[in-house]
């Protein structure tokens, strides 16, 4: 099953100055930016959201503001319907049903939730998401485990998924972004387990289950993985690579330097490295129509900064070059993105690839947005053509690792 497009990340809009009104004003009422209520609409009706779209027409229809639990209760209406329908098919015994109809009650709960479950209804939402995926995903073959490891006195969720009759199996740990959650990294990543590799999904720091927020050091929470990892016979722990999208690439590319000597390489797809986190870029990304809404509150939840202020302020000791990493010995690293990307600069790309240290490969779609994306490009499309085989040359010292290049139609 190739990886789906996630539209959220790529599409919406918040205007700077919506900022500061939304989080004094309500803490329930979400922003469309320069949108107006009918605009938000529109623009959720037109993109592929992998829902429904009599579901989607029945869902906004119900929406008559900004307000949050109302976006919450409108889509969870949607998901309950799916949910109860997949009980009564489970109890039936017709179990390939009762999985779809559980996965699509998880996408609509999962959509009530986004971007970030900062209302009443959002959290449930959130919550009610969670169990509705795990629903699902006891019908996977091969199986999904729930791994569960201590950390500072509390516990990193994840999920192992491991292909059949690969022991030990060669593993993908992929770093899911701002908005996306470990969910999502499952039900797109089921290429990798077709091509015989596992994968261990897991969230970036401030957001789903993640014990820690988003701040130096924290990249510590994946080293707990590794380690856990290590202690597997069913997995190859000298055979990883880590693979980040979005704020989920800039954790990949901080383990390619801080985990080096456990990892194969490491993939990053419009990750921040450094210009991302001025304020200068800031205040202009988060006016980008690429974002559907709330951007202001996806990015400071990770942080669990409310002001734009302590927002601006908190995020410049995240950048890698501020940090002393660039120039540094890394594992080897494949970076992509657009050179259009409205939420991450190009620039950061190019720093990071001509930093010195370790060799690096780049792939840049001229036409594309945030993490590459086009309509010549969608995400499924680079992940099989450009980063699948990559890991493969990365975790098979037989084969030979795809050139770098800086146009998207070179590795056709």
């Amino acid at each position: 099953m190739p990886a789906r497009r996630n539209p959220f990340c790529s599409h919406a809009t918040l205007a700077a100055a919506m900022v500061v009104l939304f989080v004094a004003v309500s803490a329930f009422a979400q922003s469309g930016g320069p949108r107006t209520l009918e605009e938000l609409k529109e623009e959720t009706q037109r993109r592929q959201l992998g829902l429904k779209s009599e579901d989607v027409r029945e869902a906004l229809a119900n929406i008559h503001s900004l307000d949050r639990d109302e976006w919450a209760a409108a889509w969870s209406a949607i998901a309950e319907r799916y949910d109860k329908r997949a009980k009564s098919e489970e109890a039936s015994k017709d179990s390939k049903a009762a999985q779809a109809d559980y996965r699509m009650a998880w996408r609509y709960y999962n959509f009530a939730r986004w971007p970030v479950p900062n209302s009443p209804g959002k959290e449930k939402a959130y919550q009610n998401a969670l169990v509705a995926f795990r629903n699902y995903a006891r019908f996977l073959d091969p199986p999904l485990e729930i791994v569960r490891i201590p950390f500072e006195g509390e516990e990193i969720i994840g999920y192992l998924r491991l292909p059949k009759d690969v022991r030990p199996a060669p593993l993908v740990l992929t770093i899911s972004g701002g908005d996306t959650r470990k969910e999502d990294g499952v039900d797109g990543d089921g290429s990798l387990i077709a091509s015989g590799i596992g994968f261990f999904a897991e969230e970036m720091p401030g957001t789903g289950e993640m014990p820690i927020k988003a701040d130096v050091g924290a990249e510590r929470v994946f080293s707990r993985i590794l380690d856990y990892l290590a202690t597997r016979p069913d997995v190859d722990s000298n055979r990883i690579v880590v693979r980040g999208g979005s704020w989920g690439g800039y954790w990949a590319a901080k383990l390619a330097y801080v985990e080096r000597n456990r990892l194969r390489g490491a993939v990053l797809a419009g990750g921040p490295v450094d210009g991302y986190y001025t304020a200068e870029w800031q205040r202009k990304s988060l006016t980008t129509p690429e974002y559907l809404f709330d951007l202001f509150a996806s990015r400071s939840s990770a942080y669990g900064v409310n002001t734009l202020d302590e927002f601006l302020a908190y995020g410049l000791r995240m950048s890698l070059k501020q940090e002393g990493w660039l120039g540094k010995p890394s594992a080897p690293m494949l970076i992509i993105n657009g050179a259009k990307d409205s939420q991450v600069p190009i620039s950061d790309l190019y720093l990071l690839l001509n930093s010195g240290g370790s060799p690096k490969e780049a792939w840049v779609n001229p036409d594309g947005e945030h993490t590459g994306r086009s309509e010549e490009w969608p995400g499924s499309r680079i992940t099989e053509e450009i980063v699948m085989p990559w890991i493969k040359a990365r975790l098979n010292a037989a084969s030979k690792p795809v050139r770098s290049t800086t146009t998207s139609s070179s590795l056709r």
